[in-house]
């Protein structure tokens, strides 16, 4: 078998990767949805990749695997891989799970990251009322994140919110030492969504870029009476192209609070230092970043061997990127959490789309189902007329 041609159409807002071979098989990748300017990228590692053996995954990944970098860079090489293991899949007729070791877990736990719902405003009220109808969606989440701090860009609506200048026009910049008026408007909002979901349901809290040391270690233990999931993203973290692992140290030694990071990194060498020197409690790789779903089983392995956690990253990452999330947390090792579960934007995403369990989410789990390769596949003739002028050959 050999692969013939590699595709990439935007459909809706999310790129998507198709691989086809000599024997009519093909495999299927897909892009975070705010990333619609990576098909070029795809399509530059074509010429590396053609005349493969897709079924051989780890010898065609190592032909472009270091062409890539960290987020968004390594969105490209991260749709590829999965896209041939979902081409290995359907030729060997296996579960991608299977071809990465087989699960452990029948079912895989998810954290709320796509479900959201309006709000009017950014008051501790504001945040109660928008967690309670989380807390009360259909999909009985177990564990909720909500962004707070400069992640929810609370720097921008809160006078005086931190010593610096608030700075527009690129995700992230902001940066600076929180006031006294700020670190407490971020405590009342925590307080009140703790007074909703109470112990029945963890809340995890997306806090940054943007903190600096001192801010995150004084917020980190104003947490620890309310026994929050974790703090993630606080120092580095989206669209941050290093990893500044001392400086995560020094805020994880200073509390109980979980301290998070990676969704960003590209490749299991740009986790080294975070893992080896304990420098956060729970790692987040995200699958459709870091390189892959291989890439991403082998650094929760490392991560494992010496106690840190892993949840993986994924809000984005639409449906096809929710199927690579299932198979490679059903075979992780016992230090995951949950992952970050996506939806499909448009709604009409699920209209072309087949294979998906109905409900997808059952009591904050999905259950890990058995058909070949990814096991979900598009309704082309659905499909077909969401497609872009440009792309209107990606099914042939």
């Amino acid at each position: 078998m050999k692969i013939t041609d590699l595709k990439c159409a935007i459909i809706g807002q999310n790129p998507v990767v198709r691989i086809t071979t000599d024997e009519g098989v093909t495999g299927i990748g897909e892009i975070e949805s705010p990333k619609t300017y990576i098909k070029p990228h795809v399509l530059y590692y074509k010429q590396f990749i053609l005349g493969q053996d897709p079924t051989n995954v780890e010898r065609v990944m190592l032909r472009i695997r270091k062409l890539g970098s960290f987020k968004p860079w390594g969105s490209a090489v991260s749709a590829i891989e999965m896209a041939l293991w979902d081409l290995a899949g359907k030729t060997a007729g296996l579960p991608v799970y299977k071809l990465l070791g087989g699960k452990i877990r029948d079912k895989v736990r998810v954290y709320n990251g796509g479900v959201r719902f309006p709000m009017k405003g950014n008051s501790s009220e504001d945040y109660a009322e928008v967690m309670q109808k989380m807390k009360d969606a259909k999909e009985g989440f177990t564990i909720i994140k909500q962004p707070v701090g400069f992640h929810a860009g609370m720097h921008t609506v809160v006078p005086n919110f931190f010593y610096g200048e608030v700075d527009t026009g690129s995700p992230y910049i902001s940066r600076g030492l929180l006031t006294e008026k700020g670190l407490k408007h971020i405590v009342a909002c925590v307080k009140a969504m703790k007074d909703v979901l109470g112990d029945e349901v963890g809340l995890a809290l997306d806090c940054g870029p943007g903190w600096v040391v001192p801010s995150a270690i004084k917020f980190a233990k104003a947490m620890e009476p309310f026994n929050v999931m974790w703090l993630e993203d606080m120092i580095t973290g989206d669209y941050t192209p290093y990893v500044l692992a001392d400086v995560y140290r020094e805020v994880t030694r200073s509390t109980s609070t979980n301290i998070h990071t990676g969704e960003q990194i590209y490749l299991r060498q740009n986790f080294r230092e975070l893992i080896e020197k304990h420098a956060v409690h729970i790692i987040g790789p995200d699958p459709c970043d870091i390189g892959g779903i291989a890439e991403l089983k082998w650094t929760a392995e490392y991560a494992d061997l010496h106690g840190i956690l892993v949840a993986p990253h994924g809000v984005f990452n639409g449906l096809f990127g929710l199927a690579a999330l299932v198979h490679m947390c059903a075979t992780l090792p016992k230090n995951y959490i949950a992952f970050e579960y996506p939806v499909g934007r448009p709604e009409w995403w699920y209209d072309i789309v087949e294979g998906l369990p109905n409900p997808i989410v059952k009591d904050g789990f999905i259950e890990v189902w058995d058909k070949p390769g990814m096991g979900v596949n598009f309704n082309e003739k659905a499909a077909r007329k969401y497609l872009r002028e440009e792309d209107k050959d990606f099914f042939d």
